[in-house]
């Protein structure tokens, strides 16, 4: 098992590949995702972990960026590339593909209310 020295990392990116998100195409946003960040040479700056369920299954294939804590619906691989040449590389956030963002005195914050259906708290 590689593990890898995070010194310097300045984007977290959280793939969904629980069972609706890799319904969804789950395996091909994350090879998307990974192909462009080693095509652009952002391994130093970038570190992308495959998660299981994050509970959003109707927004599947879910994305999600640290430390701005933004939430990304219905990731595609297409999508997915633009997030790594917007979001990541030029701090451009994907605004239309957000359900949630984290503000600092709120917590998570629901930012699209047309994806509010399905919201249940556990």
């Amino acid at each position: 098992m590689t593990t890898w020295n995070l010194t310097g990392i300045k984007h977290h990116v959280l793939i969904c590949n629980g069972g609706s998100c890799m319904r969804k195409g789950g395996e091909e946003v994350t090879n998307a995702i990974r192909e462009e960040i080693a095509r652009l040479e952002l391994h130093s700056d970038v570190h992308t972990t495959r998660t299981r369920c994050n509970g959003r299954c109707e927004d599947a294939c879910v994305v999600i960026v640290y430390p701005e804590g933004i939430w990304y619906q219905a990731v595609t691989p297409e999508l997915g590339k633009q997030l790594v040449h917007h979001h990541l590389l030029r701090s451009e956030p994907i605004t239309e593909a957000i359900t949630y963002r984290y503000e600092q005195t709120k917590g998570l914050v629901l930012t699209r209310t047309d994806v509010a259906k399905g919201i249940g708290r556990r």
